[in-house]
C-alpha cells in the first residue's frame, strides 16, 4: 500500500468514528458520559489529526486537536 492510501484510511477511520459516537449518542444507544464514547472521539480525532496534517489543512488540524484534547481530558477524568 502507498502513504497516500495509507493516510486517506486514517482519514475514513476518523470520520467513521466521530460521526459513530455522535450518532449513537444522538439516538440514545450510547451516553456521553460513557467512556466509549470518549474513546470513539479520541481516537476519531488522532486520525483525523493525521489525515488532515498530510494535506496541510491545519484548521482542520487544529480543530481536530482541541476535539481530542478535550477526549483526553474526559477520559482522564474516569481515570482519575
Amino acid at each position: 500500500m502507498n502513504k497516500k492510501l495509507i493516510i486517506n484510511i486514517f482519514g475514513w477511520v476518523g470520520v467513521a468514528l466521530v460521526l459513530g459516537g455522535y450518532g449513537l449518542v444522538s439516538f440514545d444507544r450510547l451516553a456521553v458520559h460513557d467512556l466509549s464514547y470518549q474513546l470513539m472521539n479520541g481516537f476519531g480525532a488522532l486520525c483525523l489529526i493525521i489525515e488532515s496534517a498530510w494535506r496541510k489543512d491545519y484548521p482542520f488540524t487544529v480543530l481536530n486537536v482541541v476535539w481530542a484534547a478535550i477526549a483526553i481530558f474526559a477520559i482522564l477524568s474516569f481515570v482519575f
